[in-house]
């Protein structure tokens, strides 16, 4: 065990010029016997409330098919946007009642292949005067690797409404949203575009 260090003298001067210097950070009514805080008392409530930890073995795989993915879904992104456009168009377009003038398919790309390819197929969309086009991004692969940490299903399916938000395509896309079953669900979008001004 170690010995306590008793300070010299001139440390303990020192000290004391310091200590009266400092300030209490709070009143304390009990004296602090040492650097720890007392755990607070607890309440039967809280053991009701506590949620009950799951048997565990290590080398387990987890399911990651549970509801404990913190984000909400992009399909809940999206539904909870504000709506930019007509109303009552947008209903037809939830519907599956419009149809797109236009479609781009990068399905299959990279996110360096696709982003150029969206960015030029918006542009000229709107330059040529169309309003509703589709934007297939196709589901994604189910891939489970194990990790504590869910992947996310579909990288061009959750990256192609960011882009669709940022400049230069943000300020000429009025709308976008999953695209009707019958134009390729979860795996496209529709984006809907701002008349040329």
């Amino acid at each position: 065990m170690r010995r306590p260090r008793h300070l010299s003298p001139e440390e303990r001067d020192l000290w004391d010029k310091v200590a009266r210097t400092a300030k209490p950070l709070e009143n304390r009514s009990e004296p602090r016997l040492s650097g720890r805080r007392k755990p607070d008392a607890k309440t039967p409530a809280d053991d009701e409330t506590a949620s009950p930890v799951t048997a565990f073995r290590i080398g387990e795989k987890i399911d990651h098919s549970g509801d404990h993915d913190l984000l909400p879904s992009l399909g809940e992104q999206m539904g909870r946007a504000p709506i930019a456009m007509d109303r009552k168009t947008h209903g037809k377009l939830k519907r599956g009642k419009l149809k797109p003038e236009a479609r781009i398919d990068l399905h299959g790309m990279t996110l360096a292949q696709a982003h150029p390819e969206l960015t030029s197929f918006i542009l000229s969309s709107q330059a040529i005067g169309r309003r509703l086009v589709l934007v297939i991004t196709g589901k994604g692969k189910p891939r489970d690797t194990g990790d504590p940490i869910p992947t996310r299903l579909g990288v061009l399916r959750h990256q192609v409404p960011q882009w669709l938000r940022m400049p230069p395509l943000g300020p000429i896309v009025l709308q976008v949203s999953e695209a009707h079953a019958r134009h390729g669900g979860h795996g496209a979008f529709y984006v809907y575009l701002r008349r040329r001004g």
